[in-house]
């Protein structure tokens, strides 16, 4: 219902799979497996949770060869593409892209001579396959770390061109560039930089954040103030959790920023003792009862007055608290009936399921095909 103001960097197009990366694409969210990848039945499992929690992409460490055959049958058996990490061997990166890898996480300097660079990129063109570049603030080269004595925005950035030198030479223009650190400032600026820099699309990510809360803030301040900037093109937050909660903070990021939305956005009072009923264990109960909703829709639960009537009128299924009985809005227009505060979460669930149904419907009518976030 809101404007966005944010203006994107222009980048050049890149397709992963079936997935349109930069160039005004929907920023892509993507998370990773942390499980063996040898220990396929496990590893597919958990790209089927990444993937029902709405990721577009997945990434797969592909460390060994013994890693690589393990990937010809989870690439087969992923319903979303698949980015295989690959760090030094060439030989596994030359396996993986003819197992029909999506997109090779891979630094070409780092995989030793002209001819086997020569050998990944001509693999990949032949594919159509992309590659991505990833520095990161920890693992700089070592002619590098003496030159700078510290990771700074221009270290990580002259990491980043030397790899992009390499596929320029060889007239390899596919690939997206990230450049991560665990500080936010020194991530946030080596990004500025980058993104002056080449036209290719950015891949976001603050590294090793950490936990789960204190990880998710840190990702949130760094990625939001580049992405505000109109900064970056897929991103994946790192979070020491499961990576389904990485995909969950990923899309809170791009819905907050009002990017893109995917599922229920809700819009809660944080209950003081003004409320007429148990705010949060509302928002609570139907955010887990209505995690299969893909739809957008704004949906506001405020516990009194207020707030209750302003945040509902710009929201698709509203309510303000009130005794007894709630005030219930649709479409921002107050409806006659009001919900019995003893059984909100039910009659709430059924109103969001029937807006959701009805909306469909329309666009369906319409002939308008339903943005899935």
């Amino acid at each position: 219902m809101h404007h966005n103001p944010i203006k994107r960097r222009p980048s050049r197009r890149i397709y992963v799979g079936n997935v349109p990366i930069g160039d005004g694409a929907p920023i892509a969210v993507q998370s990773m497996t942390n499980t063996e990848t040898t220990d396929v039945a496990a590893t597919v499992k958990q790209i089927q949770a990444i993937a029902n929690a709405g990721a577009d992409l997945v990434r797969v460490s592909v460390p060994t060869m013994d890693a690589a055959e393990a990937f010809k049958l989870i690439k087969q058996q992923s319903p979303i593409p698949v980015v295989a990490d690959i760090h030094f061997d060439y030989r596994i990166a030359l396996k993986v892209a003819e197992y029909g890898v999506d997109c090779l996480r891979i630094n070409p300097g780092n995989i030793g001579n002209e001819e086997r660079i020569r050998a990944v990129v001509d693999a990949a063109r032949d594919r159509g396959i992309p590659i991505r570049i990833g520095v990161n603030g920890g693992s700089l080269e070592k002619e590098i770390q003496e030159k700078y004595g510290e990771p700074t925005p221009a270290a990580l950035v002259e990491s980043a061109m030397r790899h992009v030198d390499i596929l320029d030479r060889l007239n390899f223009q596919d690939f997206k560039v990230s450049v991560k650190a665990s500080d936010v400032f020194l991530a946030v600026e080596s990004y500025r930089l980058l993104a002056k820099q080449i036209e290719q699309p950015l891949h976001l990510g603050i590294t090793e954040a950490g936990g789960l809360r204190s990880g998710s803030v840190k990702s949130s301040i760094g990625l939001g103030m580049l992405l505000a900037e109109g900064i970056g093109d897929t991103l994946r937050i790192s979070l020491a959790a499961d990576p389904v909660e990485e995909v969950k903070v990923g899309f809170d990021i791009l819905k907050s920023l009002r990017i893109r939305s995917r599922g229920i956005n809700f819009i809660a009072c944080p209950s003081c003792s003004r409320q007429e009923f148990d705010v949060i264990a509302t928002v609570n109960a139907l955010e887990q009862r209505l995690e299969d909703i893909t739809t957008p829709m704004d949906v506001s639960i405020i516990g009194c007055v207020v707030n209750g009537p302003g945040e509902a009128l710009i929201s698709h299924v509203g309510l303000a608290g009130a005794k007894n009985k709630s005030g219930f809005y649709l479409n921002g227009e107050r409806q006659k009936e009001r919900l019995d505060n003893n059984n909100l979460v039910d009659r709430l669930e059924q109103h969001i399921r029937s807006e959701v149904e009805r909306q469909q419907k329309r666009a369906a009518a319409e002939q308008i095909p339903v943005k899935q976030g």
